[in-house]
């Protein structure tokens, strides 16, 4: 039975969980349909930062003093999703002086707090900056988790009573008599939970109002509906360094240019970005000569990145939005505000309204501005508390200290695990015993990854999402057949060799604009552990026909080749799953980087 409900909401990224969960706390009937995991599109795909609102000071002062209010709002609610790195603007010997006065006048017409620093006390604070840097201004940036936020805004609305719809496109926009009736959704094949409808069947989700917040893709929404939302996409690189050359955000104090910042993530520091303007926010060019910028314009700020070891690249897409007759040409000075289309009053379409532009650090805001129009024309009255209630897992964060003694964690572990889980830690680190460490780069426990699977079902990606298990240095290389190893407690043997292949794949697809020097090697060690040593390119397993058991243990296996060559001992250690390497240190990549072959961390530092 098609279902009727007060409010849906389009689009699982940053602007959509906040939207869900604020209506929700109002007490609306309120879905969220997604047509992917939470975070698909933009908030998925963005380099972390926090804003102060420094970038804006000089540029858009009104977006600037929008970021640094959210920054505060975003350290008291959601603590555990964000780190406080604090940020510079650096100022090299050819960037103009009275730009770096402008930006600091910005800052403080602004009401960011602000100090000047020289070049010495730079270099103190962060020591891999450039020699040859002037002075900088430093401010309250950070880095935020936008998964975990996401995640954790999708929690506290079903807490609430609200529906999260994951792999669920929108396949129409319900229109009767002039006016949006709700929308049609198909319940989209693949790994997760169903607790809905068959994969494969539609469903009609009736509602009083429908709330597009699909960002770049949000004129594609409109066309559903019979409106024009003229979004003008605009895609941006993003590289991921294999550590933390620097513990602050490093901006270029510089009018605008790409490849001028740098943010440290978890274990490691994420570089950006380009601003060029696309057609179509999925089918776009990934070129390599844009990594290749990155690298090169950003060691001028820290030179050690040019020697440091690349570990992915992936592209976003910015939902850049003007009125219509603005005729900017440059996607750079298209304004980050975001703005609230109410097509009643501008298409004559009562019953739908798209909230488009922004950044993460506002989608709090904007959240509560689109609950608030929403309310008022629901006609039902209740106040936005969003600001003042802590997010799941932020409240009354658990001491690391405890943790340590009552999981028998070591530091590095417990630090991180309290970091991600926040007051949640005692209740899903007490889950499992033992807890072993499943993904050594970024220290996720069994027990996180067991409580991932409980929300997320088979779907690895979306644990992955929820613990960054499979995003450090390896990039699953060690990893996710012990992650896939969970799942087999609940899900049969396709399921869940089909889950790891999906994980695996998945963290491939980034790496390949980054195939040189010691990630090249980093690349073909995982190659090796799971085509050849976990025998994953030629598995038995998940052939049809019935396979001579003999005849693949002597080394010529069915479907495929056991090993090079033509048999002997090859194939029969090709069956061993990867045993054979695990008893021999490989385990997380330890003993590898002993070695020099550069498994993780260790061999790089």
């Amino acid at each position: 039975m098609d279902q009727q409900v007060d409010v849906v909401v389009v689009g699982g990224g940053s602007t959509g969980c906040g939207v869900v969960r604020d209506l929700a706390r109002r007490g609306l009937d309120t879905v969220l349909v997604e047509k992917g995991n939470l975070t698909h599109g933009t908030t998925g795909r963005m380099h972390g930062l926090l804003h102060s609102g420094g970038r804006y000071a000089v540029s858009d002062q009104k977006s600037a003093r929008e970021c640094i209010e959210e920054n505060r709002v975003l350290r008291d609610i959601a603590g555990h999703c964000v780190e406080e790195t604090g940020g510079m603007f650096v100022k090299r010997p050819e960037d103009s002086e009275e730009y770096f006065q402008e930006k600091l006048e910005g800052c403080r017409a602004c009401d960011i707090p602000v100090e000047v620093i020289d070049g010495e006390e730079a270099r103190r604070r962060e020591p891999y900056l450039a020699r040859d840097i002037d002075k900088a201004i430093a401010l309250p940036d950070g880095a935020v988790d936008p998964f975990r936020l996401c995640v954790a805004n999708a929690a506290d609305a079903r807490e609430h009573g609200a529906r999260i719809e994951t792999h669920a496109p929108v396949t129409d926009v319900l229109v009767e008599d002039g006016e949006v009736v709700g929308v049609e959704v198909e319940h989209a094949s693949g790994p997760g939970k169903r607790v809905h409808r068959k994969p494969g069947t539609t469903e009609e989700i009736r509602a009083r109002h429908v709330v597009n917040a699909t960002g770049a893709w949000a004129g594609r929404v409109g066309e559903l509906a019979g409106v024009d939302v003229e979004v003008r996409p605009s895609k941006g690189v993003m590289t991921v360094m294999n550590t933390r050359q620097v513990d602050t955000v490093i901006n270029r104090c510089r009018p605008k240019g790409d490849a001028d910042i740098v943010v440290p993530h978890e274990t490691a520091c994420i570089l950006g970005t380009t601003d060029e303007e696309v057609d179509d926010p999925e089918d776009y060019p990934e070129e390599d000569w844009e990594v290749d910028l990155m690298i090169e314009t950003l060691s001028e700020l820290v030179p050690a990145l040019k020697d440091a070891r690349t570990l992915r690249s992936f592209w976003g897409v910015r939902p850049l939005y003007e009125p219509p007759g603005t005729g900017t040409e440059d996607p750079t000075d298209i304004t980050r505000d975001y703005f609230l289309l109410n097509h009643d009053e501008r298409d004559d379409l009562p019953g739908m309204t798209t909230i488009v532009g922004g950044k993460l650090t506002t989608y709090r805001m904007m959240a509560e501005s689109i609950s608030d129009h929403v309310c008022e024309l629901l006609g039902h009255e209740a106040t936005c508390d969003t600001a003042d209630a802590p997010l799941p897992g932020s409240e009354n964060p658990a001491k690391l200290d405890q943790l340590m003694d009552e999981f028998g964690l070591r530091s590095p572990v417990a630090r991180r695990s309290g970091q991600r889980l926040g007051s949640r830690a005692e209740d899903v680190l007490s889950g499992a015993d033992p807890n072993p460490v499943v993904c050594e780069c970024e220290g996720v426990t069994r027990a996180e990854v067991r409580d991932a699977i409980g929300e997320a079902g088979s779907d690895l990606n979306a644990v992955r999402l929820r613990t960054r298990a499979s995003m450090g240095n390896c990039q699953g290389g060690f990893c996710t057949h012990r992650i896939a190893a969970e799942l087999a407690q609940e899900y049969p043997e396709p399921v869940v060799r089909d889950a790891e292949d999906e994980l695996y794949q998945e963290r491939w697809k980034g790496q390949r604009h980054a195939l040189w020097g010691r990630q090249l090697s980093q690349a073909m060690l995982n190659h090796l552990l799971h085509a050849t040593t976990m025998n994953r390119d030629g598995d038995p397993a998940s052939l049809d026909a019935e396979v001579d058991f003999g005849a693949f243990d002597a080394g010529a296996g069915a479907g495929g080749t056991a090993g090079p060559g033509e048999g002997g001992d090859t194939g029969t250690a090709a069956t061993d799953g990867g045993r054979a390497a695990d008893d021999a240190g490989v385990d997380g990549g330890r003993a590898v980087d002993d070695a020099g072959v550069d498994g993780g961390i260790d061999g790089d530092r």
